[in-house]
């Protein structure tokens, strides 16, 4: 039985309200934008916004194929002193509005939004994600999928547009020193090359890949028979390099690319006689030399 007939205060003839809505009616009763209020502290804020949100993401490779990941999003713009609070809802919509695939255009054309619909004059968005690789070893070519972490970066301030890739590379770094003065072996450990570049124009995730993994002792494989495995010992043996040679060469490189802007290089070396690392970073911005 419908419990209305129980109520006797119930009168059938007044429509019932929701929410500030009147059903049956074309009104609404309107619900304050707190966030729009006037703020008087008259302090802007550089960041606000939305952060450690996961969402699925397709990305484009090199080989002309999707990656179906999972991406971290990090999304903030700037607030102005006189405006109390931004829209946060507004952050999550902009990303279920980019499902399809990710790429350094359409990541571009999802920042320039994000700073027009919040009414911003800046804004950064950081995606961080697995990106993997599909590698043959060396000698007896069978395949392996290689996970390296990857990242885009954009910030836009008055109009004007940063795109930035990061990379983040694991290979194999053997001492030079340790070569030098042992009568027999050398010892070697895992390296992590970070490469951040600030691009004009488009590059390819595994461009950056290619570059640290050339620029180490020897790049690393996912699987190895024992011809592969006698190889990347060798190749490592033959290829020794300091932490301070790794930064130096992988930059030597990164200064003869011209879609590259800017850059910030660094290697770690997680020790193999030490209970540290090792580690060398160098940063340049060729715009202004």
């Amino acid at each position: 039985m419908d419990d209305s007939t129980s109520r006797p205060d119930h009168d059938m003839s007044r429509p019932s309200t929701t929410l500030g809505k009147t059903l049956g009616s074309a009104s609404v009763t309107p619900i304050e934008d707190v966030q729009g209020r006037a703020d008087s502290r008259q302090i802007p804020i550089n960041k606000v916004g939305i952060k450690d949100v996961y969402h699925p993401v397709r990305v484009r490779d090199r080989s002309g194929g999707d990656q179906h990941t999972v991406a971290n999003f990090n999304m903030y713009v700037a607030l102005p002193h006189n405006f109390k609070g931004t829209h946060m809802s507004r952050f999550v919509e902009i990303l279920h509005l980019h499902e399809r695939e990710i790429s350094v255009d359409s990541f571009r054309a999802m920042l320039t939004e994000m700073t027009e619909r919040l009414d911003a004059t800046s804004g950064h968005i950081e995606m961080s994600f697995p990106y993997f690789v599909m590698k043959q070893a060396p000698v007896s070519k069978v395949e392996s999928v290689v996970k390296y972490d990857a990242s885009l970066i954009g910030e836009i301030h008055d109009g004007v547009e940063q795109m930035w890739i990061r990379v983040v590379v694991a290979a194999t770094s053997l001492c030079p020193c340790s070569k030098r003065i042992s009568d027999y072996g050398a010892h070697n450990q895992r390296s992590h090359i970070t490469i951040k570049a600030r691009v004009r124009e488009h590059v390819w995730i595994e461009e950056l890949i290619n570059i640290a993994e050339q620029e180490a002792s020897c790049e690393v494989f996912s699987i190895l028979k024992r011809p592969d495995e006698k190889y990347v010992t060798e190749r490592a043996y033959d290829n020794p390099k300091f932490v301070e040679d790794i930064v130096r060469d992988v930059a030597v490189r990164l200064n003869g690319e011209e879609r590259v802007l800017a850059y910030v290089v660094e290697a770690e070396n997680f020790e193999s006689i030490h209970n540290h690392s090792a580690y060398a970073l160098i940063e340049k911005d060729k715009e202004r030399e």
